[in-house]
Order: C-alpha cells, then structure tokens, then sequence
C-alpha cells in the first residue's frame, strides 16, 4: 500500500513538473510576440510622402515609375537623415487634406508657401525659386496676360495660377481648371484654350518637348516651393529635412538635380537659406 502511494506521488509530481515546463513555454511565446511588437518602432523611422506625379520635371510617373526633381531630394534628404521612404501618389487639391488627416507626413508637389496654407501645414525651407507664365501656340497674337482677359485660358487645379487669374480679373467661366497639367497643355494643342498660365519650369520643360508653343511675357509672380509636412508630426521632422536639404546644397547633390531635371537652367537655384515665414506669398 505504501509503495503504491508513494509511486502516486512521483507520478503526480512529475505531471505537475510538466505542466510548469508547459507554462514556462508560454511565457516565452508572450515574450517573443513583445519583442516583435518593439522591432516595429522601426517604422517610424518611415515617413509617407505624398506626390502629384502630374508636375514634370519635379514629378512624373511613366511605366509605374514616380521619379522628377522633387522625388530625387526628398529621396535624398531622407537617406541622409536616416528615414525611408514609402511614396504615396494623389491629386494636388488631395494633399493638404492628406496631410491635416495624417494620412501623409510630407508632401513633395512643387507646393508654392503661401501664408493661407501655412495655417495648415508646415514648410521646409525654400528649395526653389519660380513664378507663373504664359504658354500659348507659336502663332498666337497674345502678347501678354492682359491680352487674355475674355479668352479662355487653362490651368491646373487648386495651384497658385487659379488664385492668380481670380485676383487679376479673370472670370471663372474663363478659366478651365484640370487635375493634371498635361490635360491643358493637351486643350492648348486642340484649340480647348487659348493659353496655359502655369509654374515657369514647367511650361519650360514644355517648350522643350514641343515645337509649336512659346512663352510670352516675363514671369508674372515671383514664388518659392517648400516641403510640406503634417503639423501632426513632431518639430524634429521638420528640423531634420531642413538639416537635410542644407546638407544637399553642401555636397553639390542639389546642384546636380538642376542639371538632370532642369536643364542647367538655374534661375530657379536658392543659395541662401529662406525661411518659409520670410517667403510666403499672401493670398
């Protein structure tokens, strides 16, 4: 009888030993799903760029291919900064909405700072100086902007160039808005409208694909393109792009961006440091 209880308490103690080890493994489990949840925080070091990849040669898209001006800096920026990149892509009048949501933390669009969408967004430092002209075809007789008022004139949707045509008398009925530039360059070819005010280096980079258009007149404004990012992200965002960009002008990458997507053609070139509250255009 004794030998049997005893041996009915080995046989307990061994099956409680068991159920230790058991728990003892689960334990670890937890352990293990915790510390994959910690290797996350990695992502943060991912900052989601939104693009409008209708705005050549700063952003353009062929193939599924995003590259341009503006895709190369912020590219830039973030590998000296120690961030990656997860580009998203989306329509101009989308992406200061994406950015007050937090949907997107910078945005790259060739963004004029204006003090209106200051109140929304922060801006980097300026890292190009541009203006709005006028496109229209080779045999126009426009000679400026003023002789366009009563005429149809195209543009992009949501930019500085509709803010421009409103203030200088132009009426809404004549100016035809599209989301992607290339459609009104497209109206302009077909007769859908007399001229094309928009961004200068990029009625530029038109001229320089076609042969029937030319630019009348100087600039019409004088603005400056900054980086966008979320005031929903934190200053040192902010800090570390302008680190950035300063740091690209120093080892010569800004100035090779101007000869890969511009040309050479420099007049858009900012040496000195502009701080985006100095810069502003007041609408």
């Amino acid at each position: 009888m004794k030998k049997k209880g005893l041996l009915l308490l080995v046989v307990v103690l061994a099956f409680g030993m068991i159920l230790a080890a058991c728990g003892s493994s689960k334990d670890q489990g937890s352990s293990s799903t915790s510390s994959s949840g910690s290797s996350g925080s990695k992502d943060s070091k991912t900052i989601i760029v939104g693009a409008d990849t209708t705005f050549p040669p700063f952003e353009s898209e062929v193939a599924g291919k995003v590259s341009g001006f503006d895709i190369d800096m912020i590219k830039d920026i973030a590998k000296k900064e120690g961030y990656k990149v997860q580009l998203k892509t989306m329509s101009f009048d989308g992406i200061i909405p994406a950015l007050q949501s937090g949907q997107i933390d910078v945005a790259v669009a060739g963004i004029t700072i204006k003090t209106s969408r200051m109140k929304n967004v922060d801006f980097s430092d300026a890292y190009y100086k541009s203006g709005l002209s006028v496109l229209v075809k080779k045999d126009s007789k426009f000679k400026s902007v003023n002789d366009l008022k009563g005429h149809l004139v195209a543009t992009k949707k949501a930019t500085s160039s509709v803010d421009y045509l409103k203030d200088h008398g132009f009426k809404d009925s004549d100016i035809k808005q599209f989301k992607d530039i290339n459609d009104a360059y497209q109206a302009l070819e077909n007769g859908g409208a007399e001229a094309v005010v928009f961004d200068n280096p990029v009625n530029i980079d038109f001229t320089n694909k076609k042969d029937n258009v030319k630019i009348i007149g100087g600039l019409l404004t004088g603005e400056y393109y900054g980086i966008a990012v979320s005031k929903k992200k934190s200053d040192e965002l902010l800090d570390k792009i302008n680190d950035g960009l300063a740091g690209l002008k120093d080892d010569g990458t800004y100035k090779k961006l101007f000869s890969k997507y511009l040309g050479g053609d420099m007049n858009g070139y900012v040496k000195e440091v502009k701080k985006p509250e100095d810069v502003a255009v007041e609408d």
